[in-house]
């Protein structure tokens, strides 16, 4: 972190209050960001893993949706040094200024002003918890500082023929760090000066002069729009010629490989939650979780170490390209490209391949999981299968979505010896 970041006050705002609807089953229970990835991690980890390794330890992350589970993971393993001032705290919808709940992210940040009231920051950086990434945040305020805006985005080169899925900005030729324009899913995008195949991608992180930030929320909050960050906020900064554009590929985080550099997966969608960790598991993956220059913090427990042993008969275990999480047990199964979450059990002769298995998921002997995400808790009975046929997926009431078969928590797997077949549904 340089001086010119050092000398600022700058307070974090972690944007944590999402729903995930396409997510679901997922989200059924829990927020977005307390969803489990990479086996032994929440999404929110991988925001405040960035936060926190930027230099920035005073932050709020405000929750709203199921945000229990959300919660306890930030409160019993986000904890600061209360010496310096230090602290991770969530922040739950309070209905400080009236009888309702968060009505979008910019009304969020208005509901909470009162925390700008106690820290009295300088500076405000504002980042969505539901991304995997690594980026440090002290670059994007140096440069933020220096270009005189009033409003940073963090924007990452995308393909322009994606444009139609993000909020593109665009940028003045002569001055390219100022942004133009900012334009939600444009059918007749613009590509980039430097780059006319490309479109800068807003990724949903944010600096802002903090009194700045307070009039832009203050004025949205009186108006009838959809109260939206990306939506509203940045394009009344753009209208005022006061919003600039921090490119994602100049950020150099430490430990930083040419292969993994400039990393960045939106986990909006089952298949790119699915995608992710996939990236995870490839013998050289494009994700690196053994960067330890620049950590993803996290808890999982008093876990045992991992263990792979002989199962029934001296059957053997075969496992690779593959994690395997502390506290995961294997005793004579099969593992290939796959995510096994702590307290996770593969018994003899049972085959786990391009699957993700959440927190505790237990899979008897013999059976079959392939192409599926399976929430925690769920018990596979011995002989079941998931994930090979989607017809007989559907029929006992699992989902079936982006060609993976989706269990939820603690859901009920039909013993496969007493699923009624085709012509037994008929008569």
């Amino acid at each position: 972190m340089t001086s010119a970041s050092k000398r600022r006050n700058v307070l974090a705002i972690v944007l944590a209050g999402g729903e995930g609807k396409r997510l679901m089953p997922l989200t059924a229970d829990r927020a977005k960001p307390a969803v489990p990835f990479g086996g032994i991690y929440r999404l929110i980890d991988f925001a405040l893993s960035n936060v926190v390794n930027s230099g920035y330890l005073k932050v709020v992350v405000l929750t709203q949706y199921k945000s229990h589970s959300l919660d306890r993971h930030v409160t019993t393993t986000w904890r600061m040094s209360t010496l310096l001032g230090n602290y991770v705290t969530p922040v739950p919808a309070q209905q400080r200024v009236g009888k309702r709940w968060y009505l979008g992210s910019a009304d969020a940040i208005y509901q909470s002003l009162n925390l700008l009231n106690d820290e009295k920051p300088d500076i405000v950086v504002v980042v969505g918890a539901d991304h995997v990434y690594r980026m440090d945040f002290a670059q994007m305020v140096d440069q933020h500082v220096e270009s005189g805006a009033a409003c940073t985005v963090a924007a990452i080169r995308q393909p322009i023929e994606l444009a139609d899925q993000f909020g593109v900005i665009e940028v003045d030729p002569e001055a390219p760090s100022r942004i133009s324009a900012f334009r939600e899913k444009p059918s007749d995008p613009q590509g980039l000066p430097d780059a006319p195949h490309e479109v800068l991608a807003s990724m949903g992180n944010y600096v802002f002069d903090a009194e700045a930030l307070r009039e832009a929320v203050t004025r949205d909050a009186d108006s009838d729009s959809s109260h939206d960050m990306g939506g509203d906020i940045v394009p009344w900064f753009v209208a005022r010629n006061e919003a600039g554009v921090y490119d994602y590929q100049d950020n150099d985080v430490p430990g930083s490989t040419d292969r993994d550099r400039g990393y960045w997966r939106d986990v909006g969608t089952m298949e790119s939650y699915y995608a992710a960790h996939m990236d995870l598991v490839a013998p050289l993956p494009v994700f690196n979780l053994y960067n330890s220059d620049w950590p993803i913090y996290t808890s999982y427990g008093p876990q045992p170490p991992a263990k792979l042993v002989a199962g029934e008969g001296g059957a053997q275990v075969t496992a690779y390209n593959s994690i395997l999480s502390p506290g995961t047990l294997v005793t004579g199964g099969s593992v290939n490209n796959a995510v096994l979450s702590p307290g996770c059990y593969v018994d003899t002769g049972a085959e786990v391949s391009d699957s993700v298995l959440l927190p505790g998921v237990r899979v008897g002997a013999g059976a079959v999981v392939r192409n599926a995400i399976l929430d925690k808790n769920v018990w596979v009975p011995p002989g079941a299968r998931i994930g090979v046929d989607h017809e007989e997926d559907l029929a006992r009431g699992f989902v079936v979505q982006d060609g993976l078969t989706v269990l939820a928590k603690d859901q009920v797997v039909p013993d496969r010896a007493t699923t009624p077949t085709t012509e037994q549904e008929q008569a």
